[in-house]
């Protein structure tokens, strides 16, 4: 049996204010799964999980409309926030993976931001092959930071956060099952994996939020006081690396994309 993350829906509420300063999401990302996934005028994109809307504002130009869901809403209010500020016309939704039905309407593309191991996956999945056209997709989006010699201050950053986040999550555990197994189990077993890596200098202070934008490392789960020591860890870190304020680091942004078997 595949083991589902307890959903708790005031999770991220504390972090909305911080979400901003995760890795972003290359334009240049964006514009490869557009082009692989045929989006156009005429069709319709689903952000499940869209926290802040990051992936709502940067698809809205490839696309007639969109829809974007997230179960808390602190998250919403950012992201319509986000989306007022950058001009462009996204419908909000609160509810989560479990609410997905009929009411939602059909979609040629799902993308889906760093929460996809928050769902119940094989349902998830199950409830999307109703609401995803038949040449549609499901893209998962997420980043990491390659071995390279310019992130390997990132080790000393993870660790600080690991001994304020406490017990391993799930997802981390090695009896999680990977995203892609899930999916060659679904009825989006087709996979194609594109990805884009740039150097960023980016603001010693973000990498505070970072930390704070995480469920493990929430200000409402540590507290004002652990919060503020966690802060100071870093800070003390970033100062090491820093010139003139900035922080050099390298991501790798992916994109998963899930299509249905060809007949």
């Amino acid at each position: 049996m595949i083991a589902v993350v307890p959903f708790e829906p005031e999770r991220f509420r504390s972090t909305a204010a911080h979400y901003r300063a995760r890795p972003a999401y290359p334009p240049r990302l964006i514009a490869l799964v557009a082009e692989l996934c045929r989006l156009g005028p005429a069709d319709r994109l689903l952000d499940l999980g869209c926290g802040p809307g990051p992936l709502a504002t940067m698809f809205r130009p490839y696309v007639g409309s969109i829809l974007a869901v997230d179960p808390e809403p602190e998250m919403l209010a950012q992201a319509a926030l986000n989306a007022a500020r950058t001009g462009v016309q996204v419908e909000f939704r609160a509810g989560s993976s479990s609410d997905l039905g009929p009411s939602f309407g059909r979609f040629k593309a799902v993308v889906i931001g760093r929460a996809f191991h928050w769902m119940d996956r094989v349902d998830t999945l199950k409830r999307l092959d109703r609401m995803i056209e038949p040449d549609g997709a499901v893209v998962l989006l997420s980043d990491s930071h390659p071995k390279l010699p310019e992130n390997a201050w990132l080790k000393d950053y993870s660790d600080i956060g690991k001994r304020y986040a406490g017990e391993r999550p799930l997802w981390r555990s090695p009896d999680f099952v990977p995203h892609e197994a899930i999916l060659l189990s679904s009825p989006f077993p087709a996979l194609e994996r594109v990805s884009v890596i740039e150097r960023r200098a980016t603001p010693a202070e973000d990498f505070v939020d970072r930390a704070l934008s995480r469920s493990r490392t929430s200000p409402a789960r540590l507290g004002v006081a652990t919060a503020e020591a966690l802060a100071g860890e870093i800070r003390a870190l970033t100062a090491e690396h820093a010139q003139g304020g900035l922080v050099t680091e390298v991501v790798e942004a992916v994109a998963l994309i899930a299509r249905r078997a060809e007949t």
